[in-house]
């Protein structure tokens, strides 16, 4: 079944913006059976511009569901995980292959990688895929769609994780939210959301800037763009920052300098929770499918 026909007999329509902000309206799709069929349920709960990441990146579109797990990123650990309880399709956030587009990089070089590491990036990959291939298993990627999500996207998920609420939200466009809390001191509101990420796997949060100026708000992103030099328009009092997006020397010497406090947590840790809420959406909203969550939250091992 192509995806107009998908659409068409779910009776969604197209180009409606589909009509997602309100999530608990949406009908669930008893039809979804296939990786294709889900795949193609996930691209209506948000339109995105095109080309998007957010497709079948790797697996047979045909195969038959037995069991669905979720994940932030399809490590291959994660995919073996998956397996060994049943899983035979696997719906992720990030790339399974190394690249922001997965099998369908532009990147020939690598990102300008020196030849013995391209050599060994494309030998990892092609023995994941062929692992993914022999296992029968289906990768999808939720990429886009979630980021842009009211209510479960990834600004929304990360901000309850510390204990905010969706009606604290005074400022908001895609992608960003900002919340109005109790002022509080910078360096207390960094334990605030160090405690609350702590399950997530991060047992501490960096924090720069003045610890002892008040602030009344909170900047929340998502993921890679989770940079004050692309929110500062909505004029936090405390930036919450992604470590895959910001430098030292550049907005974190700005903080130190300026004083403006910027808290930087990990990327994983900063996603994980949004993928757990699309797994009890999809568990909500697709009976008659199993889904279960691999956990994956701060993405590297913390030595002391």
């Amino acid at each position: 079944m192509d995806r107009k026909d998908f659409l068409r007999n779910m009776g969604l329509g197209l180009g409606l913006g589909l009509m997602t902000d309100g999530l608990s309206a949406f009908t669930p799709a008893p039809s979804v059976r296939t990786a294709a069929d889900l795949q193609a349920y996930l691209r209506t709960l948000k339109e995105v511009p095109e080309p998007s990441t957010d497709r079948i990146i790797v697996g047979d579109p045909t195969t038959v569901i037995k069991k669905v797990a979720t994940c932030w990123m399809p490590y291959w650990e994660v995919c073996k995980k998956a397996y060994d309880q049943g899983v035979n399709v696997i719906v992720a956030h990030e790339p399974t292959f190394f690249t922001h587009m997965d099998l369908q990089e532009n990147q020939g070089d690598y990102y300008a990688a020196v030849a013995p590491m391209k050599e060994k990036y494309i030998q990892a990959r092609d023995e994941k895929k062929k692992w993914i291939l022999d296992h029968g298993m289906v990768i999808i990627r939720c990429h886009d769609v979630i980021d842009k999500l009211k209510d479960i996207g990834m600004p929304f998920a990360l901000g309850q994780a510390i204990g905010l609420r969706n009606d604290q939200i005074i400022r908001s466009r895609d992608f960003y939210n900002v919340y109005q809390v109790p002022p509080m001191k910078a360096r207390d509101a960094a334990a605030m959301i160090a405690k609350g990420l702590k399950e997530g796997g991060q047992p501490g949060v960096g924090f720069y800037g003045d610890p002892n100026r008040v602030v009344k708000t909170i900047g929340v992103g998502c993921g890679y763009i989770c940079d004050p030099l692309l929110f500062g328009d909505l004029e936090p009092d405390l930036y919450i920052c992604i470590n895959d997006a910001i430098k030292t020397w550049i907005q974190g010497e700005y903080s130190r300098d300026s004083g403006q406090p910027m808290v930087v947590i990990d990327h994983g840790t900063s996603e994980e929770y949004g993928m757990r809420l699309l797994n009890k959406f999809l568990n909500q909203n697709l009976k008659g499918l199993e889904f279960i969550h691999v956990k994956t939250g701060c993405t590297y091992e913390w030595v002391v």
